[in-house]
C-alpha cells in the first residue's frame, strides 16, 4: 500500500516558476518509478515527466522539455518538479502517479494540485 502526499501548485505569471512536490509513503520498496501527470477541463490525464527511483533516469513530455525539472530524493521516495518558465498552456491540474515495475502502467494517483498561469 502506497500513499501520495502531494504539496505544491498555485497562481503564477507567465515566465514565473513553481515546485511541486510529491511525497510516498507505506510500502516504497517495489516502486520503480514516480511521475507527474497532468489534466485540464474536457481532456485526458497526459503525461509530463517521469523519474526512476532507483536509477534516476528520466523522462519528459515534448511540451516541457528544456523548461521542467524532475528529481527525487529521500532514496526516491520523494519526487519533485521543478517547472520554470512557465506558460498559460501549462495551466492544468497535477498528479502524482507511481509505476510498480518497469512494465506496470501508472497506477497510485495523488490528490491534485492546480497550477495556473496567467498571462
Amino acid at each position: 500500500q502506497v500513499q501520495l502526499a502531494v504539496s505544491g501548485g498555485g497562481s503564477v505569471q507567465a515566465g514565473g516558476s513553481l515546485r511541486l512536490s510529491c511525497a510516498a509513503s507505506g510500502r516504497t520498496l517495489n516502486i520503480y518509478a514516480m511521475g507527474w501527470f497532468r489534466q485540464v477541463t474536457g481532456k485526458e490525464r497526459e503525461f509530463v515527466a517521469g523519474i526512476v527511483r532507483g536509477a534516476g533516469s528520466t523522462n519528459y513530455a515534448d511540451s516541457v522539455k528544456g523548461r521542467f525539472t524532475i528529481s527525487r530524493d529521500n532514496y526516491g521516495n520523494n519526487v519533485h518538479l521543478q517547472m520554470s518558465s512557465l506558460k498559460p498552456e501549462d495551466t492544468a491540474v497535477y498528479y502524482c502517479s507511481v509505476k510498480v515495475t518497469k512494465a506496470s502502467s501508472w497506477s497510485e494517483w495523488g490528490q491534485g494540485t492546480q497550477v495556473t498561469v496567467s498571462s
